[in-house]
């Protein structure tokens, strides 16, 4: 198959591009050429998607017979790619997020969950809101037809994570001594290997295959627990977990999701975190690794160089508990 990769050399794009290549796949990325570097292997058409030039430069005398999206994050632009894609390949896949189902994170979501309010016609440059993915999907919709998928991403994980999440607990737990774990060590997690996501994604192309796909693994499938001992066993610390109740946390104002990276307390409000059901995707061929080999993998990765990738930040917030506050904690 030829492929045209929007994004491509960065974490879940980067994933798709080897994976597509391992498939024997003929790749072509499109992406600006700056926070990576594209695989060896592909075709890589260097330009700014929010430039019309640089996607007719991108589409001139060019077929593909599939599109995988993972960059598209405002409606105008995925609506302008989709006008410029719809005759030169047959199939969109889109990725998308659980942030565009209204109810989420407060409550559990399925892929018949309705999404949040944004038209696929607004202005360019629109500012940074969850809303705005369900946008694009409409917008991919409206423009490029029903020969679309659709996948709604959980949070994903593993080697090359730009963000930190992942590698903030293993650099924390391979310091060792004593460690705040937050909430309960049964409350549960869903996470995703972005090298999963790639494969599922591209067996749906391959397919042709349409539709939406909440895209994540299935509800239960690992704890809190779970994950930091894996983290643990991958470093060879001598970590000791000091289990701390998710109302402890919230009065000494310990931020959610950020300071202590994946924490969803178990309260109003985020009660669905955790509860993204991937039973569309598990029918239609969704394969999760363990837990433990993405976290031994990420940490491998980390200790070969890969921490230059990695920001830990989320947007504009840096990730982490300061060390003092953590200490504090530790002693109540």
């Amino acid at each position: 198959m030829d492929i045209l990769l929007l994004g491509g050399s960065k974490f879940l794009g980067r994933a798709y591009a080897a994976e597509a290549l391992a498939r024997g796949h003929r790749v072509t990325t499109f992406n600006r050429g700056v926070s990576r570097t594209d695989l060896p292997g592909v075709e890589a058409v260097h330009g700014d998607r929010t430039s019309l030039d640089d996607l007719r430069r991108l589409v001139d005398g060019r077929q593909w017979d599939a599109v995988i999206d993972t960059s598209g994050q405002q409606p105008h632009d995925v609506a302008t790619a989709a006008r410029l894609l719809r005759d030169r390949t047959g199939h969109y896949g889109f990725v998308s997020s659980v942030h565009a189902f209204a109810d989420w994170p407060a409550l559990p979501v399925d892929a018949d969950s309705p999404t949040l309010d944004c038209a696929g016609d607004v202005g360019p440059d629109q500012p940074f809101a969850n809303a705005l993915k369900a946008g694009c999907e409409r917008a991919l919709v409206d423009n490029f037809g029903p020969a679309t998928a659709i996948l709604n991403c959980g949070l994903l994980i593993g080697p090359h994570e730009p963000i930190g999440r992942l590698p903030w607990w293993l650099d924390r737990i391979a310091r060792g001594g004593r460690v705040l774990a937050p909430g309960a060590p049964e409350n549960p997690l869903s996470l995703i290997d972005a090298r999963d996501f790639a494969a599922f994604g591209l067996d749906l192309a391959e397919r042709s295959a349409t539709g939406r796909y909440v895209t994540t693994s299935p509800i239960g499938s690992a704890t809190t627990g779970e994950f930091l001992e894996a983290c643990r066993d991958a470093t060879g610390s001598d970590a000791e977990f000091v289990w701390t109740a998710d109302e402890t946390l919230l009065a000494a104002e310990v931020a959610p999701w950020v300071e202590l990276p994946l924490w969803a307390p178990v309260t109003d409000g985020w009660h669905g975190t955790w509860r993204a059901d991937p039973a569309t995707a598990m029918a239609a061929g969704l394969r999760i690794r363990p837990l433990a080999e993405t976290v031994r993998d990420t940490w491998a990765w980390l200790e070969g160089g890969g921490r230059a990738e990695v920001a830990y930040r989320q947007l504009d917030t840096p990730l982490g508990i300061e060390a003092g506050k953590e200490e504090r904690l530790l002693r109540t």
